[in-house]
């Protein structure tokens, strides 16, 4: 279906970009995305491709909003605290992009619900500071065939990679298992930091569904927004990986 006079007013300034064009915003239309948790990284995630114009959004974040995460959380509100957070981040979305199809679930990813949650959509956006969730979801999407843009930050440094099965290598084989240092709640946030990575995330998944430019395929980045230093590292795959491995 061509686009409406409505989308190509609203997006228009996007589809100037040369290389983007109308073929990439029908692309992005016809596209949808898991994000799983909408904190810190997530929420601007899943904002950025709203505002973008992705068709679906399948949003996952379990528990209640508490004062700490008001510093970074930008679809929830100040009043929402003590209140499930993925009913607010549903509403912020859909009062932000009205024609937006978007499937709330109040719970964090899992192995019971995976495969299920990444049937749905098109690609996976796993913004969750918890490393099994990241590597359930990995293993999840390396199974199903669909691409995961993967994204974490720790104080003021952040990393991302696009990962395409067959062609990548995977989440595993950057981060073999969980990390002995890993506390989800042991890091300090600085909201800019997950909210600039929040960004490129979005852009990362954006690239993906459309062909357009040159995504993180990979690749990894690698920024210190303390001195705002940028590096890029070529990713090997493992031969011993259980998940995308030779054996």
């Amino acid at each position: 279906m061509p686009l409406t006079d409505w989308e190509l007013e609203k997006y228009k300034r996007q589809i100037m970009i040369p290389g983007f064009g109308v073929e990439a915003q029908e692309k992005l239309r016809a596209s949808s995305a898991l994000v799983t948790r909408l904190g810190g990284l997530g929420g601007p995630t899943a904002l950025w491709l709203a505002a973008a114009g992705i068709g679906k959004l399948v949003i996952a974040h379990g528990g209640k909003l508490t004062p700490s995460n008001l510093n970074r959380q930008i679809l929830m509100r100040g009043d929402g605290v003590g209140q499930p957070r993925a009913p607010q981040a549903e509403e912020t979305l859909r009062r932000f992009n009205p024609e937006l199809e978007i499937i709330a679930y109040a719970a964090d990813a899992s192995e019971e619900n995976a495969a299920e949650w990444v049937s749905q959509v098109d690609i996976v956006c796993d913004t969750t500071p918890d490393f099994r969730e990241r590597l359930v979801l990995n293993r999840e999407c390396w199974r199903q065939g669909k691409p995961l843009i993967d994204s974490g930050m720790n104080g003021m440094e952040a990393q991302l990679t696009a990962i395409v099965p067959p062609d990548t290598p995977c989440l595993q084989c950057l981060v073999p298992e969980v990390p002995e240092w890993w506390d989800p709640l042991g890091f300090g946030v600085l909201g800019a930091v997950p909210g600039a990575l929040g960004a490129l995330t979005a852009l990362e998944a954006i690239k993906v569904l459309t062909g357009y430019g040159e995504p993180l395929t990979g690749k990894l980045l690698i920024f210190d927004a303390e001195d705002m230093s940028f590096s890029k590292y070529t990713l090997h795959r493992r031969p011993d990986c259980p998940v995308c491995g030779t054996g």
